[in-house]
């Protein structure tokens, strides 16, 4: 569980990130949620934008998200929406918080 100030330092290191996905009509599928694990083991810290055409809204999609990657959900902000996970990869650069 991420302390606000701990949530308030990735807030800060997401500013300078694009959104990696976007989610739409179809919703949250599982080739996305795979993807979206993916792509947090390599840069543990993601944007991902909700799309007008999408059913839900980021702020009722990153608590079932988070969920589903054993995540932390940092913020969701407007359309976006911020995701924390801590990588095993030895390789990977690690977000110190």
């Amino acid at each position: 569980m991420l302390t606000s100030k701990q949530r308030a330092k990735l807030r800060g290191l997401a500013n300078n990130i694009e959104p990696v996905f976007q989610i739409g009509k179809g919703n949250l599928s599982d080739v996305q949620i795979d993807e979206i694990a993916a792509v947090l083991n390599k840069r543990e810290l993601i944007k991902v934008s909700v799309l007008k055409g999408c059913d839900y809204t980021a702020s009722e999609l990153i608590g079932e998200l988070s969920g589903l990657l054993d995540a932390e959900p940092v913020a969701a902000i407007g359309n976006r929406m911020i995701i924390y996970r801590r990588s095993d990869d030895k390789s990977v650069n690690h977000i110190e918080i």
